[in-house]
Formats: C-alpha cells, sequence, structure tokens
C-alpha cells in the first residue's frame, strides 16, 4: 500500500510512524529496522531514499511538529487589534487549548528518554520561536506600556522556556499537585512583569493534560 502512495504521502507515513514509535519506545531504543516493521511492506530502500539517516528522520519529526505551533504564534503576532501582553494571553490559551494536545499527552512521550528529540525542541525555542515570535510581540508590550521590562530578549526566552519544558509534565514527570504549584509560581512571576496574562481556566487545562498524561505513561 505505501509503495503505491505519492512520495509526499510517503514521507508523511514515514514521519508519523516514526513519531509514534520515538514516543513509544524512545529515540535511542527505535531502530530503522523497527519503523520499517510499522511501515506496511515499506523498503529500507525507500526509507534511505528520503531520509539519510535515523537522526534525519528524527529531525524532521521535530520539524513538523514545531511548524504548526510555529504557524499559529506567526499569526497571532502579526494582529493588529491586540496589545503586547493581549497577544501573549492569546497565544498560551490557543497553545495549551489546541485539540491535538490531548493526542500528545495520550501518547505520554518520555521526553527524558529522548535527549535528542528534547534537544531539538529547545534549540527551535532559542534559536527561532523566542527571538522570531515572542520577541517582537514583547518590544511592542514595552512599547504600547503593556509589558515591563528592560530585557526583552531574556523575557522571550524565559517565558517560553518556562511554559514549553518547565511546566511541561511530560519531562519532569509531574504529578497534578506539582503542576498546580509550578502554575502558580509560573504566574507570579509573570505578574512581576506587569504580565496577568495566565488564568484559571488554563491551570484547568493544564491539570486535565497532567491527568491525561499519568494515566497513559
Amino acid at each position: 500500500m505505501a509503495r503505491n502512495k505519492h512520495p509526499e504521502e510517503t514521507v508523511n507515513f514515514i514521519l508519523d510512524t516514526a513519531f509514534r514509535l520515538f514516543m513509544e519506545k524512545g529515540y535511542e531504543r527505535t531502530s530503522i529496522q523497527d519503523i520499517i516493521d510499522h511501515l506496511g511492506g515499506l523498503s529500507k530502500g525507500a526509507i534511505y531514499h528520503h531520509f539519510k539517516s535515523k537522526e534525519d528522520i528524527l529531525i524532521a519529526v521535530t520539524d513538523r511538529t514545531t511548524a504548526a505551533s510555529n504557524q499559529m504564534l506567526a499569526v497571532i503576532r502579526d494582529r493588529e487589534d491586540l496589545t503586547g501582553s493581549e497577544k501573549l494571553k492569546t497565544i498560551f490559551r490557543e497553545s495549551i487549548c489546541r485539540p491535538v494536545q490531548n493526542e500528545i499527552f495520550t501518547f505520554a512521550p518520555g521526553f527524558r528518554n529522548n535527549p535528542r528529540l528534547l534537544f531539538s525542541l529547545l534549540q527551535d525555542t532559542i534559536k527561532n520561536a523566542a527571538p522570531n515570535y515572542i520577541l517582537p510581540i514583547i518590544r511592542q508590550g514595552i512599547a504600547d506600556g503593556s509589558i515591563e521590562t528592560e530585557y526583552p530578549e531574556q523575557l522571550a526566552e524565559l517565558i517560553l522556556l518556562a511554559a514549553n519544558v518547565w511546566l511541561n509534565p511530560m519531562i519532569f514527570d509531574s504529578t497534578v499537585e506539582e503542576s498546580c504549584r509550578k502554575f502558580t509560581v509560573f504566574r507570579q512571576m509573570l505578574q512581576g512583569f506587569g504580565l496577568d496574562i495566565v488564568d484559571q481556566e488554563m491551570l484547568d487545562r493544564l491539570k486535565e493534560l497532567t491527568e491525561i498524561y499519568q494515566k497513559n505513561k
């Protein structure tokens, strides 16, 4: 079946399969043969036609995972009807409430067992998401008076690293109670910068996702 697909569909099929196995088994414990065994007859040669190595597959999986999120960030960044702080609040709400989060947390990926994948995501945060999406919003907020900071670059990185890494129960195996405590500290930290941008609705959603992760890990 896979042999008859258009090349782009074949690539997507490989990436879908690899992502699931990386999440279930860990990157290091997933071999090229494991991926082949789940591809419905697609040959090793067909895989190497599209990817030079397992690490190339990992990079492609990471790029695809972050692309959808970055597209959402760009849309909100470019809106003209919101202040800087309102844009940040919208980003937090849209990010945590996306239905795809249920699927990700149901897979219960063990990021601690996927250091290369985690590093790729961290690198995208620092080199792409923070400077290209969050930083322009913070600078707008400084200009419109809705954000107070003398260090916009560092604040952009801090916000994303805290939200995407420190608050992520899949990275630190956090319980619901631990997630709630972290969220409270995160909220207090943001308020110190004049940013009242996370609320009870977001906390309730974090609880829900943490419960999904703990149930399925």
